[in-house]
């Protein structure tokens, strides 16, 4: 049998000329491949533009806490196509193993029979193909690209939608307004179907997703309002909604953001059908959750070992504006417990808004370093990175890697060991992984 990656080499050869997206190649797949689309688990859909991971991250681990079984598909990935595919059991699901994806991604090949078809479409019918033939409870369900015309949006109904906060990216395909992005994001929203609606950054994105959940005749579950609420209250996350009040711990993953994140998936599992699991499992959920490369502080590994005696090694995948407000915030949090001097480790892709992103380090980070991102046709000049850091008011140097990068730090002087954040991309967050060697398990 060939392997998962000859059959995904192989798919690129399919590729339509443009990407138009639409969802007939992918209904057309499922077709010939008996609808697995309609023999799933009931499925929570999750649409967003940062968050989306994270929040579905916590709903997995509450619901394993309460002893359920939780299929989960996420993109993109960080080191093996195979993260994307998780195939739930009791007691905890795994990664979907060699064989199984490529016997299913060789099944979607015959059945495609050569017809144009995107990468992404064509997988998602594999992962399809996988969950239904595994039991589960739930399907957690990322939306790629937007949302409406998306390939995973060929579920008819959903146990749940939800909507992360919204903000700018992929203009080329989405649009270059909030009111646009949340537009195709709200394309998710089914007749009958509750609509969980986070705490959104732009009022006018908060505004487009309620009319439209309204107009489509799905159910709007609303933060902020009677439906539910979270906030920081003495060191702990206090979530309440119509029926219950819970006093819980911190979530482990780190960040303000993420107190939004925790109470929009608990949001999102009470409107689900899943009301019935009880204060233990989302306390032990919010416990053991994990979603690599978010703010991930590496203290063991290759790369730890080369920065300097007792600084703090970070690493995160943020890579639009927004992303790095959040990040910028977290960082700004992280200070205010000791004058530590932050130091920007950064690589980005061209098509990302170098500018807009690195603005928000500025009065904050003490110096930036800029490196390639190896492998990434797409990824900016290190130089470049730099020159668009300088020209915003940040302190900015190149070096030929992570690495190197890090290796530089160990000799430079500092009044205090410095806290390290390497960021600006998911592929740099991926490559930082392996060369560390703590790949996502």
């Amino acid at each position: 049998m060939d392997s998962s990656d000859a059959l995904m080499a192989r798919f690129l050869a399919l590729h339509p000329r443009t990407i138009d997206l639409s969802l007939g190649r992918i209904e057309r797949l499922l077709e010939r491949l008996g609808h697995p689309e309609r023999k799933l688990p009931p499925v929570i859909h999750v649409a967003g533009t940062n968050g989306k991971g994270s929040t579905i991250a916590f709903m997995r681990a509450i619901l394993e806490a309460g002893g359920l079984a939780a299929h989960v598909y996420t993109s993109p990935h960080l080191v093996r196509f195979h993260e994307r595919i998780r195939i739930g059991a009791v007691g905890g699901g795994h990664y979907v193993p060699e064989e199984r994806l490529a016997d299913a991604l060789a099944r979607c090949e015959a059945a495609n029979d050569g017809e144009p078809i995107t990468v992404f479409e064509i997988t998602t019918a594999a992962a399809f193909l996988l969950f239904s033939e595994s039991p589960a409870d739930v399907l957690l369900l990322e939306v790629g690209l937007g949302g409406r015309v998306d390939a995973t949006n060929v579920i008819d109904r959903v146990a749940c939608a939800v909507v992360t906060p919204i903000g700018r990216d992929h203009a080329e395909y989405l649009g270059d307004t909030v009111e646009a992005v949340a537009t195709e994001k709200a394309g998710i929203f089914k007749a009958g179907c509750p609509a969980v609606i986070a705490a959104q950054d732009y009022a006018e994105a908060d505004a487009v997703l309620c009319r439209i959940a309204e107009s489509v005749g799905a159910t709007p579950v609303q933060v902020g309002n009677q439906d539910f609420s979270v906030h920081a209250e003495r060191g702990r996350l206090v979530f309440q909604d119509e029926i219950d009040l819970f006093d819980l711990p911190r979530p482990r993953l780190n960040g303000r953001h993420q107190l939004t994140n925790a109470g929009t998936a608990i949001a999102a599992l009470r409107a689900a059908g899943f009301g019935d699991i009880g204060t233990a499992a989302i306390e032990a959920g919010l416990g053991s959750v994990d979603w690599p490369g978010r703010l991930q502080r590496l203290s063991r590994g290759r790369l730890s070992e080369l920065v300097p005696a007792g600084a703090e090694l970070w690493l995160d995948g943020g890579h639009n504006i927004d992303g790095g407000r959040i990040l910028a915030a977290a960082m700004a949090d992280l200070g205010e417990r000791g004058d530590v001097p932050l130091v920007l480790v950064v690589g980005l892709l061209g098509t990302k808004d170098a500018e807009g992103f690195l603005r928000n380090f500025v009065g904050l980070a003490r110096t930036l370093i800029a490196v390639p991102i190896a492998g990434q046709m797409a990824a900016r000049p290190a130089e470049e990175v730099a020159q668009i850091a300088a020209e915003v008011g940040l302190e900015a140097q190149v070096a030929s890697s992570v690495e190197a990068a890090l290796e530089g730090l160990s000799t430079a002087t500092f009044t205090s060991p410095p806290r390290i954040l390497i960021c600006g991309s998911l592929y740099l967050a991926g490559a930082v992984l392996t060369a560390n060697g703590t790949p996502p398990t």
